[in-house]
């Protein structure tokens, strides 16, 4: 007979598989130009890129994801991964237009008496853990330099984007991003983490100006959807 906890931990798991499919998919439409892409190589180029996206996206989303979760739970909060049906479709509908709104869900702590701190220390934690999966697959990437054209390369490569730019786009100073509540704890840390993240962008994405008033723009939205709907 399963307990309370196997039912919760095995619908959680359900949940963030999920939403990684979910992610994985709108990511690879949106890279491969989304369904109305005028290239007639799409599909080539769609199931070449899903597993280099597959790779990516679950070390640096799921990861992520786990880590705000595990820090809660030694602080004592009660945590899990949640869906969110109208991130989901959101999520999809767009990577299926060509680019992406990625809010697929989020983890959910609920506790009374959390400090600012302990929040802090929890919203940071899943960018840090972006910042690690960066620098594991950039220091692979030395090591595997002179194989710049294998497939292990491209993966690497993707991780570095996606992670680095998952970090940027969550630490942005707008609610409910983890940036709003490292931004409230400690200003240092964060103007120190988010400079980081931020030079990384420029280095390693090569996301133009443009685009990153952009991405602020959706964090926008994203923060009208939480307050609004959810």
């Amino acid at each position: 007979m399963q307990t309370r906890e196997h039912t919760h931990a095995y619908s959680e798991i359900k949940e963030i598989i999920i939403a990684d499919a979910v992610l994985i998919f709108a990511f690879t439409f949106t890279l491969t130009g989304g369904i109305f892409s005028p290239t007639k190589y799409f599909l080539s180029s769609f199931l070449y890129d899903l597993p280099i996206v597959a790779i990516g996206v679950t070390l640096s989303f799921v990861l992520h994801e786990l880590m705000h979760k595990f820090i809660a739970q030694r602080y004592g909060a009660i945590a899990g991964f949640k869906t969110s049906q109208n991130g989901l479709i959101i999520t999809l509908a767009t990577g299926l237009m060509g680019f992406l709104l990625g809010i697929p869900g989020a983890t959910m702590i609920y506790t009374n008496n959390f400090t600012k701190k302990e929040n802090g220390i929890v919203s940071i934690a899943g960018p840090l853990t972006n910042l690690a999966i960066f620098l594991g697959a950039f220091i692979l990437t030395i090591i595997l330099a002179p194989a710049q054209s294998s497939y292990i390369y491209s993966i690497l490569s993707f991780t570095i984007f996606i992670s680095v730019f998952l970090a940027f786009f969550n630490m942005l100073p707008i609610f409910p991003l983890d940036g709003s509540k490292v931004l409230a704890w400690n200003k240092s840390y964060y103007l120190v983490t988010m400079g980081i993240i931020f030079v990384l962008m420029i280095i390693f994405t090569g996301i133009p100006i443009i685009t990153i008033i952009f991405m602020i723009f959706i964090a926008l939205m994203l923060s009208m959807f939480y307050r609004n709907i959810i």
